[in-house]
């Protein structure tokens, strides 16, 4: 009997290593791409995979055909032709799913986040053209001609007035980054973390079998780089954060911040300093974190709570001038303030 158990535990390691020869288990290793894309924007995509599979040329090529499609900066790409013509039949697969988004957005907050603005923008001197003299009778003609509703759009085309002008450079990145995440998914890759200009998508674990941990800036606009002010365990969804306290400029002894209101035409002044939002996409997140900083905090705390699968980090000057923060319930397990 005894004898017998041996043989059936001698069999059953054999079968077994045969097995492993025939079928060998592929060891992941960490892969890490880094890159530039949307003109000096850097991106760095962590994943776990087998040695073999590095995916920097069909990464790159993924970014240079969003570009082509969606960069306001590149002439002929679909959108500058959209702006110039009004009319578009969509070329990629692309542009109809970010109109779809930014179309949820808009209604969610109120029209906060509205990829129209891009007039008003380029006239403040944060968008692809020089900064225009500015008075308050200019502002008030550019913001007539502001408002998403203006763009009509079905799964095949658009049409917008020959002088409402598109940008969606406030989910940009957002998006860029869920498309690259689509492309790894199809690659049968479940653990990665993008990360592209500051926003981020992390899904399943890093290679010390932990959940991805991410930091949170400090928004002060005297430190060069950022000390962090917060980190949070993410996983299985995306993050992105919008602030003033990097891309500004100083005219005439006073702070002009690039998150323009589509309300009143001019740059947002109160006290939400960063809003970093979690969402199941990035796309969601990055718009969501722009129209906060519209918002402000009370109305973007509001808006928060109404949303489904949305989280929000919120970081502000309280009345004595020192930073605060407010975290929604969802994340409160998951992040800490430094």
């Amino acid at each position: 009997m005894q004898k017998r158990r041996i043989l059936l535990v001698v069999l059953a390691v054999g079968i077994l290593i045969v097995y492993r020869q025939i079928n060998p288990i592929e060891t992941q290793v960490l892969q890490h791409l880094k890159g530039t894309t949307m003109g000096t924007i850097p991106y760095s995509i962590k994943y776990l995979a087998g040695e073999e599979e590095i995916y920097q040329s069909e990464i790159d090529s993924i970014l240079v055909a969003f570009n082509q499609s969606l960069s306001t900066y590149i002439p002929d790409s679909e959108i500058s032709k959209f702006n110039q013509e009004d009319t578009i039949i969509f070329e990629k697969n692309l542009f109809y799913p970010v109109l779809e988004m930014s179309q949820e957005m808009f209604e969610n907050s109120e029209g906060a986040y509205d990829p129209t603005i891009g007039p008003l923008v380029n006239a403040w001197g944060f968008g692809p053209k020089k900064k225009s003299v500015l008075d308050s009778a200019f502002v008030d003609s550019l913001l007539q001609i502001v408002g998403f509703e203006r763009v009509v759009f079905d799964k095949t085309s658009a049409i917008k007035p020959a002088n409402t002008y598109l940008d969606f450079s406030a989910s940009a990145k957002g998006y860029a980054l869920d498309v690259i995440a689509h492309f790894l998914h199809g690659n049968d890759i479940s653990n990665y973390m993008i990360e592209i200009g500051g926003e981020v998508r992390c899904q399943g674990q890093n290679i010390n079998n932990n959940v991805w941990k991410i930091g949170i800036e400090e928004p002060n606009m005297n430190q060069v780089g950022g000390n962090p002010f917060a980190t949070v365990f993410v996983k299985n969804r995306s993050l992105a954060t919008s602030g003033n306290y990097r891309n500004y400029y100083k005219e005439n002894g006073r702070i002009i911040a690039h998150t323009i209101s589509p309300f009143t035409g001019y740059p947002i002044s109160h006290s939400l300093l960063s809003a970093s939002i979690f969402a199941p996409n990035c796309t969601l997140a990055d718009g969501y974190a722009t129209a906060c900083m519209v918002m402000g905090l009370e109305k973007s705390i509001r808006m928060i709570e109404r949303l489904n699968g949305v989280d929000a980090f919120f970081i502000y000057s309280g009345e004595d001038g020192t930073l605060k923060s407010y975290t929604t319930a969802g994340i409160e397990s998951q992040i800490e303030v430094l």
